[in-house]
Formats: C-alpha cells, structure tokens, sequence
C-alpha cells in the first residue's frame, strides 16, 4: 500500500533538499537552500518535503503567518516543486496529500504563486489545472517583459536606436564586475530612495552573499564612461533564464545611454543563448495597476509581456481532487 509522508523541513535535510532542487523539472538556484535562508530572520519557514514510500516526490517552499500559509514570500515565485519525470497522476495525489494535511494542521488557506513558465525545464502546467479544480481564486496577476531569444523582434524604437549610437559615440564601456558594491551604493540605492522611498529587496551584504554563494547565478554588469560607473544590472541567471533582478542608472548620466550599452551587450553577446531574457514586473499595488512608463520602456528592447499569477486555495477543497478521473 502506498504511504505518503509530509515532513516540514529542517536543517539536516538541507542536503537532500538541494538535490532534489537541482535534479527538478521545475526549479531554479532560488530554491536552494542557502538563497532561502540568507533572510530566515525574516520569515517562519514552513517549507514542506513530500515523500511516497520513502522517496521524495516534491516540496513546497513557504513560511507561515499564524493560520495562513505562504508561498515562500522571501522568493519572487515559487509552487510545487516536481522531480523530473513527475507524472499528471503522481502530482495530483502530492497535492491532495499537502492540502489534507495543511487542513489538518490548522491552516485556513494556502497562498501560492506559481513559477512563471518560462522557468520550466519540462511541461510543468500540472498546478494550472489543480488549482482551477480546488476553486482557487485568483489574488494578484503581475505582468512581465519577456524577450523569446528563439524569436527576437527586430528593435523599432527610436529611442533605442538613437540612445545605443550616443553610448557608442562616448565610448561607453560595458564590463562584468565581481563586485556590487559600486553599483549599490553609488546608484542603486540612492535611486530608489529618491524616486520611491524604498531600498532595493536585497542589502548590500546580502547580494553580496548570495552572489558568492552563487557565483554563476548573480551576476553584475557595469557601464563606464571614461572609467566612472554610470548605470548597472545585476541578472539572476537560470538555466532557461536570465532575468534582470536589478536596474538603475545615474540621473546625472542618462544622456550616455549606459543601461542601453549593457542590455544590447547583455541581449547580443553574453545571454544570446539563453532561451528567455526576463526585465521583469511592471506592476505596481499588489500587481492591479501597471506603470505604464517603466513596461514600455522595458517593451521597446523587443520584449512582450507573460503573466504571473499568484491563487489563494482553501485547504479543505481537498476533497474536490477525489472527482478528477472518470
């Protein structure tokens, strides 16, 4: 008989957990551990590790607020992690299993975000029926500025154009640098507090953790007009993604066109191979309302807009994934 098993995570699974993240069809560097927990002081970790007869079949990153549980709300997405050859009929039983047992806990409500598309390795569309199937609603939809770099649109924005000749004509340079430091502190930072009274997601000694934690996956990329710092992106760079975590330029310098020098280097040369180039979300108020602006700033480099979508599912529809076959 089959025995399932939902065991919350701890710290000695740590190994085990990393494995799985890495050997999934569904995941990214994000689920790793040491990116998870570089901000356990800030969340509850309520990460769960589904097993069926003692194998381990997905986890579910999260933490939890008093009765309500969260995809992990440290993380930009998250969802049902699946091992690599996870089936339609292998998923649905680990989700009826975690609900059941989220029911039972205690829990009201799972809130889950799921990992955008793109970010797949395998068909992973699984969680788009079961959560139609539990009557989950739908509590935030952000939009994303994706360019398929099997598809490229040629660029037609005059602006675009205009500004990469302006960063050609001063000589910009576009450099990888090992450190964030400078981009940070010297326009990142001061940018956000000026512009929207807020601090980037990750300090300064946090990116700069996570960066040597993950060397090949956070990645900093600089322009310099006669060797000063002027614009920066920092990419979190996946398997089929690289995404851009970070965006900013001097105010002082915008007419050198840094930003437009590193994303033409960044789109043309480095990531050409990568199958998507993400600038991410446009959203704005819990993703209802979008600046208009900044997506179509980020529309004119040749990306078009993918969803995100973030569900709040009441743990005892649990029994509605009894019905599913006939």
């Amino acid at each position: 008989m089959n025995k399932f098993l939902v065991q919350k995570y701890k710290p000695e699974f740590k190994n085990q957990w990393d494995k799985f993240v890495a050997t999934s069809k569904n995941a990214t560097f994000l689920f790793q551990r040491d990116f998870m927990d570089y901000h356990q002081d800030r969340f509850e970790d309520y990460s769960l590790m589904i097993y069926k007869d003692n194998k381990l079949l997905a986890l579910l990153p999260a933490n939890k607020i008093n009765n309500q549980i969260y995809s992990h709300q440290g993380l930009s997405y998250g969802g049902l992690i699946l091992n690599r050859i996870a089936k339609f009929e292998q998923v649905l039983e680990v989700f009826k299993i975690l609900l059941k047992y989220l029911y039972n806990e205690g829990f009201i409500n799972l809130e889950l975000k799921l990992l955008p598309k793109i970010y797949h390795k395998l068909p992973s569309d699984e969680m788009d029926y079961l959560v139609f199937k539990t009557n989950a609603k739908i509590i935030r939809r952000d939009v994303s500025a994706v360019i398929d770099m099997l598809h490229p649109l040629k660029i037609s924005s005059s602006n675009r154009k205009r500004n990469l000749k302006k960063a050609k004509a001063n000589h910009i340079e576009v450099k990888e640098s090992c450190q964030l430091d400078a981009f940070f502190n010297q326009i990142l930072i001061p940018n956000l507090l000026e512009h929207y009274e807020t601090l980037p997601v990750h300090s300064v000694e946090e990116i700069t953790e996570l960066k040597t934690k993950f060397p090949d996956n956070v990645r900093q990329f600089n322009a310099y007009y006669q060797n000063e710092i002027i614009a920066g992106v920092t990419i979190f760079e996946t398997e089929q993604v690289a995404h851009a975590q970070y965006i900013s330029t001097l105010d002082s310098k915008k007419e050198f066109a840094g930003l437009d020098a590193i994303f033409d280097v960044l789109i043309h040369t480095v990531f050409k191979n990568k199958r998507y180039f993400s600038f991410g979300i446009s959203n704005e108020n819990q993703g209802q309302q979008i600046n208009r602006g900044l997506l179509k700033w980020k529309e004119s480099f040749g990306a078009r807009v993918i969803s995100h979508d973030f569900y709040s599912i009441k743990t005892e529809n649990y029994n509605r994934l009894n019905n599913v076959w006939i």
